[in-house]
């Protein structure tokens, strides 16, 4: 049986995309950059040449199939303010999942389709998890409930963070990596030793920030400037820690 349909998930619809194509691009291009030629070579054989870029939406894209409908859940997880994380629930959730396909892929037991597809997922999900509202409170759907209007335009503070903010910089994702791809080797290095945990932590500690809103729920330039240096730095961290797992798996 094929791997996305070795569990059944019951099916939650959270109506949200990590962090928008772009932000999942940034994260794949990102990723690439910090990788070994040989990692990089072995990467483009599984995936027929596609970049990580391009294949980083893969997990979005086939939301349309109603038979991948059990991975919905797979994109988050939910840990309330004061709680600590205690596993997954039934249906599952991004931790859960990241872990899984990290051992899949480690095991070299996979046929070429099943590794490129946990792949793909993987890709996707280490981006995923860096999103701060992809660690969800339970009150929100992930702030996917929370109405805002941004630069004048109905919108959910969701989805402001999966890709108000990051189009709104008007950046191809190659040039938006070139702009924060900074980085010094010792921050790099520590980044790749950091344990999933300490990533749902990170995300789960700048909720703080992303929720102070007005009482009139208005944000433009204000908001923005307020919390593009925490966005940028969760796509950063998400394609240096993506490219550790990667060397990790394929080294």
């Amino acid at each position: 049986m094929r791997i996305y349909t070795s569990i059944i998930c019951l099916v939650i619809s959270l109506q949200s995309f990590g962090w928008g194509q772009n932000g999942h691009r940034v994260v794949g291009q990102i990723a690439d950059n910090h990788l070994s030629k040989k990692v990089r070579k072995q990467i483009a054989g599984v995936l027929d040449g596609q970049s990580l870029a391009m294949a980083s939406n893969f997990m979005d894209e086939i939301k349309s199939e109603p038979k991948y409908d059990s991975l919905g859940p797979w994109h988050y997880c939910t840990i309330p303010d004061g709680e600590n994380y205690t596993g997954a629930p039934e249906e599952g959730d991004v931790i859960q999942a990241i872990n899984r396909y990290i051992e899949m892929l480690k095991s070299g037991n996979l046929s070429k389709e099943d590794e490129a597809f946990s792949l793909k997922c993987l890709i996707h999900l280490i981006g995923d998890i860096h999103q701060p509202l992809h660690v969800g409170n339970g009150n929100d759907r992930g702030g996917n409930d929370v109405q805002v209007t941004y630069f004048w335009q109905s919108s959910n503070l969701h989805r402001v963070w999966d890709t108000g903010i990051i189009d709104g910089q008007n950046l191809s994702y190659t040039e938006y990596t070139e702009w924060i791809d900074r980085i010094s080797k010792q921050q790099i290095d520590q980044w790749k030793k950091d344990d999933i945990m300490v990533w749902v932590k990170e995300s789960m500690s700048y909720r703080p920030q992303v929720y102070n809103l007005p009482d009139d729920k208005k944000i433009n330039y204000r908001y923005n400037y307020d919390n593009i240096k925490v966005l940028n730095l969760r796509l950063l961290q998400a394609g240096i820690r993506l490219a550790g797992v990667l060397e990790e798996i394929y080294g």
